[in-house]
């Protein structure tokens, strides 16, 4: 079986990886069409802030991530390779949230069968004693995880990279042109089309784009761009963190962190992604809110573009159904989180044509775009 995996970033390397070293691995070939330099330097893998946690909003994607922080955590070459920082995580909810039967209560529901004991329900006053949040709303309530934080998505990328075995796997520097459900690939510098028996498409927020170059249905996939900017200070406790009251997010890092608010910036090409004012004007305002005096802004702000998708999640998306043609993308920006286990069920189910995932545990969702 000769697989093309188009996208050098961490969803297409992690998922050539599994192909190549997981079980299985002697049923196929894989091509890695990693793109250029100019496209890692401005790849989500590179700008992404690499937040992991095991509760991550739905049960669908609290299972993907729970399982994704077991692995790396159990691992220590996977630890290693990403530089993990284990800070713990507080995510930070409304109050009526996490009632009977949403979808809070679904999430934490799973991490707690996967993980017994690993995330704690909390009250505000204790968000405000161990995290040093200020103003926070009435009935607000976090979701803590003490064995959670952030890796280097970028050195995942790399490390896994360097170790691909060369008797499976030949990494191609240049991109896709076009693509065609046969499935094939036509190289962007010019060269006929090159067949495979499947071509998954990990291209990011180049996805939308390479689609409608090729006359395929786009529907569904869009960019988005985020910023988020490095500060100085950092309240002491406090590790990785989301608030959903505020639009917080950040993390600590060496002398300081970083922190961002979400943005309304979409359908933005990745040659145009630069720092909005205006969205950084809406971080300040927010920062001086929730976390007065603890964190300096101003050190450097950085744009970043990723691909959502309508129906979220990192998972494999037949684009034409009969076609062994997929996109691996759609990770809608937290694909960090779940790019472990979502890598390990993609490659199950493009080695056994298994829809179902059976070999992987959890079902992997094969749906048409």
């Amino acid at each position: 079986m000769r697989v093309a995996v188009v996208g050098g970033g961490l969803l297409g390397t992690l998922l050539t990886w599994r192909l190549a070293t997981g079980p299985g691995r002697g049923q196929c070939r894989v091509e890695l069409w990693a793109g250029g330099h100019r496209e890692r330097d401005e790849d989500a893998t590179t700008r992404s802030g690499g937040m992991v946690r095991a509760y991550a909003g739905t049960a669908a994607d609290s299972l993907l991530a729970a399982r994704s922080l077991a692995e790396l955590r159990s691992s220590p070459t996977l630890r290693t390779w990403a530089g993990y920082r284990e800070t713990g995580s507080v995510v930070v909810q409304a109050a009526g949230t996490g009632t009977a039967g949403s979808g809070t209560a679904a999430a934490l529901a799973v991490v707690e069968d996967l993980l017994p004991g690993h995330a704690a329900c909390v009250e505000a006053p204790e968000l405000a004693r161990r995290f040093s949040f200020r103003d926070l709303p009435e009935g607000a309530w976090g979701i803590v995880e003490d064995h959670a934080g952030y890796l280097f998505p970028d050195r995942l990328r790399d490390a896994v990279l360097s170790h691909l075995p060369a008797d499976r796997v030949r990494v191609l520097h240049r991109g896709a042109g076009s693509v065609d459900p046969a499935p094939a690939v036509r190289p962007a510098d010019g060269g006929p089309a090159m067949g495979y028996d499947a071509v998954v498409l990990a291209t990011g927020p180049w996805t939308p784009a390479l689609l409608e170059r090729s006359g395929l249905d786009a529907a569904g996939y869009r960019t988005k761009q985020i910023q988020y900017t490095w500060c100085s200070g950092w309240p002491a406790g406090l590790g990785a963190f989301t608030d959903e009251t505020s639009g917080l997010y950040g993390r600590p890092a060496d002398g300081g962190g970083m922190i961002g608010v979400p943005t309304d910036l979409w359908d933005v090409a990745p040659s145009a992604a630069e720092v909005r004012d205006g969205v950084t004007d809406e971080l300040r305002m927010a920062v001086e809110r929730r976390l007065p005096g603890a964190v300096v802004l101003g050190l450097r702000t950085v744009p970043a573009l990723d691909c959502y998708y309508e129906h979220p999640g990192a998972v494999l998306r037949q684009v034409a159904r009969g076609s062994a043609l997929y996109t691996f993308a759609g990770g809608s920006g937290g694909a960090v989180k779940t790019a472990l286990a979502a890598s390990r069920d993609a490659a199950a189910a493009l080695l056994e044509g298994d829809p179902e995932g059976r070999s992987a545990g959890p079902a992997v969702q094969l749906t048409a775009a």
